[in-house]
């Protein structure tokens, strides 16, 4: 019996290093997917349309979400912007680091406001998976931009709000279907 404690200790030490990672894969596995849709919306008094996607993939350590918004202008031109960013569980349940570059350790690491780069982290609470981006200005102000992805049947329902100068800016509601 003496010699079956070792192990037994190393099982247990195993065990609990992965529980984080299980936790993870429980949690977002729900949203993995790729979403679509459109957003029409008022902004600055004009009608506004939005073309709008979404991929939620597993990675080694967590998950990564690329999106991708295209934005139509009043005189044909569109722009287009995609953003890809990792997560990795945080020390706090339900909580995820962004793992945007490597620090002098090779460890991915978030960016940082205080050089304006955006601090970004996510969230998951019930059924909404939420990305958080804060971004710090030259005078020291800030901008909020909130993208809460909310289970629903055939897809997710997108509320995307941007704040500043603490007051709102702007809000986008949308139904993003799942297509993968």
């Amino acid at each position: 019996m003496k010699c079956f404690f070792p192990y037994l200790r190393h099982v247990f030490i195993l065990l609990f290093a992965m529980l984080p990672a299980m936790g993870l894969a429980a949690d977002i596995d729900r949203f993995l997917g790729t979403y679509s849709g459109t957003a029409e919306f008022l902004y600055e008094g004009k009608n506004e349309h939005r073309d709008m996607s979404a991929t939620i993939e597993p990675t080694k350590k967590g998950f990564s979400l690329t999106w991708t918004s295209v934005t139509y202008k009043s005189d044909g031109r569109k722009k287009e912007k995609t953003y890809t960013i990792e997560f990795v569980p945080s020390d706090r349940a339900n909580i995820y680091g962004s793992a945007m570059k490597n620090n002098v350790f090779g460890k991915a690491v978030p960016l940082n406001p205080l050089a304006g780069e955006p601090y970004v982290w996510a969230r998951i609470e019930d059924d909404t998976f939420t990305v958080f981006s804060l971004f710090i200005n030259e005078a020291g102000d800030y901008e909020m931009q909130e993208y809460h992805r909310t289970l629903a049947e055939g897809g997710l329902d997108l509320v995307f709000r941007r704040s500043a100068h603490h007051l709102p800016e702007k809000e986008i509601k949308a139904f993003l279907k799942r297509v993968e």
